[in-house]
């Protein structure tokens, strides 16, 4: 049997340094994320130091956000401060780390929403320069994903390829067969997804499929565009849990009409989504569709940064799109939300057209 990895910091540090953010000499680079990355984050300043980088550490405690949409006044929680945003066009890039943590307190989800609104024009500023995002794994991340901590960190390095003697070069790997897979959907017009729950149409002719190799997300696995404003047509029931603003969300099912999402329900956590889909106008129109190539995840972490990665799965992301793709939707809010086309537990799986021509089966690709 392989023993398990332990997770090693200075390692995912490198890696984030010189791959993802791939620093320079002088470069002014935002490092933000929670006290409980501290060992990362950490790690991370001094590898950017090293490379001759400006590190700029933020820290933030967790359940701040939330204390900030129960306890700020209307005046803080709608509109953000001047400086914040002429800080943001100073830096050459961000990086955010990711450390979950229970939640002491579970704030009006309208708030939260309203806390989201505020920091649009921040998080669009911060996605117009370089960036990564990426995954610390405590405690809390591991029981999540129904872990034991030492699974979990061996789940961790595996995923992001941290396990190899050249991780770089594993990306790399990655890059060229999604790029394969890039070349027959970027001469597709219709993407039919049909699935139990699900039978959705959406056109993507003209856009340009993004091939995510690890540089903003790590881990990674997915190839990407965005599809026309108002082209989705029909129902999407997402199988696997995802959660928003700290709260999951289970089996959420969108219908359709024109592009815009003209009915909503959950079987668990249906306010969430409610209030996710009214942050703004563009929150109800669909700014990503996403599919899943990583074969080396098998199961749901709980953490969409692993689960949307999922070889066989498919994602759509209510609200912003990434202008690369061509997408023209703004909101407030991006949001995955996924549905396996994997058969299991007895179920059928699902099937992926391009154009009539099956592309994908039970999630494998076809050919």
């Amino acid at each position: 049997m392989t023993s398990l990895l332990a997770y090693d910091p200075a390692k995912h540090a490198e890696l984030l340094a010189h791959y993802c953010l791939y620093a320079q000499p002088g470069e002014r680079l935002l490092v933000a994320g929670s006290t409980s990355a501290l060992p990362l984050l950490s790690e991370l300043h001094r590898a950017l130091l090293r490379a001759g980088a400006r590190p700029v550490l933020r820290l933030n405690y967790p359940g701040q956000d939330e204390d900030v949409a129960t306890l700020a006044p209307d005046s803080v929680l709608d509109a953000l401060h001047p400086a914040e945003l002429d800080d943001m066009r100073q830096m050459d890039g961000s990086l955010r780390v990711m450390a979950p943590e229970a939640s002491a307190q579970t704030p009006d989800a309208s708030r939260m929403a309203r806390l989201l609104a505020s920091r649009a024009e921040l998080a669009n500023l911060r996605a117009s320069k370089k960036w990564a995002l990426t995954l610390y794994p405590t405690p809390h991340a591991a029981a999540q994903a129904g872990m034991g901590q030492a699974e979990f960190e061996d789940f961790v390095m595996r995923a992001m390829f941290l396990d190899r003697a050249d991780p770089v070069a594993a990306w790399g790997e990655v890059r060229e067969m999604q790029a394969r897979l890039i070349e027959r959907l970027s001469r597709a017009d219709v993407v039919r997804i049909e699935a139990p729950g699900t039978d959705l149409t959406l056109r993507v002719g003209g856009r340009t499929w993004a091939n995510s190799d690890g540089k903003r997300n790590m881990p990674s696995g997915e190839v990407f565009t965005g599809p026309l404003e108002d082209s989705a047509e029909g129902v999407v029931t997402f199988t696997v849990p995802a959660a928003y603003q700290g709260r999951m969300v289970r089996g959420a099912r969108l219908v359709f009409r024109a592009g815009q999402v003209v009915e909503a329900s959950a079987e668990e956590g249906e306010d969430v989504l409610l209030s996710a889909l009214d942050t703004d106008p563009g929150a109800r129109f669909l700014g990503e569709l996403g599919i899943g190539t990583n074969f080396g995840i098998q199961r749901p972490s709980g953490n969409i940064l692993f689960d949307e990665k999922i070889g066989g799965t498919v994602h759509l992301a209510i609200g912003k799109s990434y202008p690369e793709t061509g997408g023209l939707n703004k909101s407030a809010v991006h949001w995955d939300l996924i549905t396996d086309l994997r058969p299991s537990a007895g179920k059928g799986g699902g099937r992926i057209w391009l154009d009539g021509e099956l592309w994908q089966e039970n999630g494998q690709f076809i050919g």
